[in-house]
């Protein structure tokens, strides 16, 4: 055991004088190992940020929570133009499904309409993005009050002037979230009363986040406007009991639109039920696609820089063959030989992978720091580039490394002269 521990420390020391004492050819041989790390690495820091920010602005949200409207959230097989046929959700299949259905827990009606702008004084907050709902929707959206509440039934049911407000809006208004409560805003021409401000959220994968965004009763914008304008784009949230078979509880539901809206046997729904786990899976099947772009990009780096290490390798067996032959006749034994060559090829390779690595954690901090996003080069991020790092050295450096072993050591000598 300490032979061989003896053994490792010479082809270390070996190959690590060798790599010292040619700078230059060392650093263009671990560029092209660079680049290949610095490219899968900073594609993997970048996806794996993505898919921790999308799972955590979903973490409130209950993966069977059902959206009912007349578009789909992923790829159909009902061409466009019948699409665009579908007729809108109505307030009253809210109430159907609400009185009728059973296996449900929470359930809300949303309008998805145009950004306005709220002023309180002299402090005005434009493009916030309202959301009229109804009481239910606290609960399916798992939205986080600071300060005050949320509006009740009977407030969303008469469709009084109440909102909540987001943390930044509320921020803006009153410079202090605390202060909104009980103030009176301006919004489409009224006078709301504020009764809650939602705890900050910060940047939203899925558009702009609730902070800046303002909840107000549905039933307010029917009564302004009606359900067929233009501007309004309403939606049904489901959210299923908990132990509700989820297959089942959308067929129930399927069939009471079905009959509601008069559907014929034989002909398709005009509607989709859009299960939030199935536009999950669409967004991992996403984040899945990205790594292996990342990886095919990485690829051909990492090709380049494997071949430049080999070049290299042969050149440094061919310099030092003479070192090679003197050494193997002073009683060095091959496999010293070939853990010299092959430990200068990892070393110099994972020279390459850690510059790549410091490079993303550099990049990564930098759009931390510019973007309201946050970036993480994991443990396992590190681990994979250097491994891959140590791979590359390891099978670009084993054919150059296996051909110094087997040098005659009277042939080398006399090459060298």
């Amino acid at each position: 055991m300490v032979l061989y521990l003896r053994l490792l420390n010479e082809s270390f020391r070996f190959a690590f004088t060798s790599l010292w004492n040619n700078k230059l050819r060392t650093f263009l041989s671990l560029l092209g190992v660079t680049v290949g790390i610095f490219s899968i690495i900073a594609v993997l820091t970048a996806v794996d940020s993505l898919d921790r920010k999308i799972k955590a602005d979903l973490e409130g949200l209950d993966k069977n929570t059902m959206y009912i409207l007349r578009f789909s959230f992923g790829p159909t097989e009902i061409p466009q133009w019948k699409r665009e046929q579908f007729p809108n959700v109505k307030y009253e299949e809210y109430e159907m499904l609400e009185k009728s259905v059973s296996g449900i827990d929470k359930i809300a009606f949303n309008l998805f309409t145009r950004p306005e702008n709220i002023k309180y004084e002299s402090n005005e907050v434009s493009a916030v993005r309202i959301t009229p709902t109804t009481s239910g929707f606290e609960f399916i959206d798992g939205i986080k009050i600071g300060d005050g509440r949320f509006f009740n039934e009977s407030e969303s049911n008469s469709g009084v002037m109440v909102v909540v407000l987001g943390y930044e809006v509320a921020k803006t208004l009153f410079n202090q979230p605390e202060r909104a409560i009980g103030q009176k805003v301006r919004l489409y021409g009224q006078k709301f009363t504020v009764i809650g401000v939602t705890e900050k959220q910060g940047f939203s994968t899925f558009g702009d986040s609730r902070d800046n965004a303002a909840f107000i009763p549905m039933n307010y914008i029917r009564r302004k406007y009606g359900e067929n304008s233009d501007m309004l784009t309403p939606a049904i949230l489901v959210k299923p009991q908990k132990g509700t078979d989820i297959e089942e509880l959308k067929a129930e539901i399927t069939q009471k639109l079905r009959t509601y809206r008069g559907v014929k046997f034989g002909e398709i729904d005009n509607f989709f039920i859009n299960v939030l786990s199935g536009f999950t899976d669409f967004i991992d099947n996403i984040i899945g696609q990205l790594n292996i772009v990342g990886w095919s990009i990485a690829f051909f780096s990492l090709l380049v820089g494997g071949f430049g290490i080999a070049n290299i390798m042969f050149v440094s067996v061919k310099e030092r063959t003479n070192l090679i032959g003197i050494q193997k006749s002073l009683g060095a034994k091959n496999r010293f030989i070939l853990f010299q060559f092959l430990f200068e090829a990892v070393i110099l390779a994972l020279f390459g992978g850690i510059i790549g690595l410091v490079l993303v954690a550099l990049l990564a901090w930098i759009l931390t720091a510019a973007l309201d996003f946050e970036f993480i080069l994991g443990l396992k991020n590190i681990l994979i580039g250097t491994l891959v790092s140590a791979f590359i050295g390891l099978l670009s450096g084993v054919i150059p490394a296996f051909f110094a072993s087997r040098l005659d050591p009277v042939e080398a000598i006399r090459t060298g002269m």
